[in-house]
């Protein structure tokens, strides 16, 4: 969470958390044979871009660990709440994503959910 996206504060953090538990729980697009959070980080294409930087790799911090309790523990935070994907565009947000819609922006991210349908898991 923080190293994609500390320069978001602590909710961008959270957000981008929410996205990441998201992932896990769905059993949807692509995203059907992901069942943990090391799966999820990893998943090659569509992971996180921060496993691909040093600073991944640091020693988490004990505030980062409080906010991944936070969500792993269910905690949602709006914008957040069903999306299965974030960006950081250079512009503004899209209104699709891969298909998927935009739910909003939180600071630099944009976020985008699936359909009801499609991922009812959420």
């Amino acid at each position: 969470m923080r190293a994609e996206a500390e320069g978001e504060g602590e909710l961008g953090m959270l957000m981008v958390g929410n996205v990441s538990v998201n992932r896990v729980l769905a059993s949807c697009l692509d995203f059907t044979d992901i069942r943990t959070i090391e799966q999820m980080v990893f998943q090659s294409p569509g992971g996180f871009e921060a496993t691909q930087k040093g600073y991944f790799y640091q020693r988490a911090r004990e505030q980062d660990k409080r906010l991944a309790r936070r969500v792993i523990n269910g905690e949602r935070f709006h914008l957040a709440t069903r999306p299965l994907w974030f960006s950081r565009p250079e512009s503004g947000c899209p209104d699709q994503w891969y298909g998927q819609w935009n739910s909003g922006r939180f600071k630099s991210h944009c976020f985008f959910s699936p359909s009801e349908s499609d991922c009812p898991q959420i």
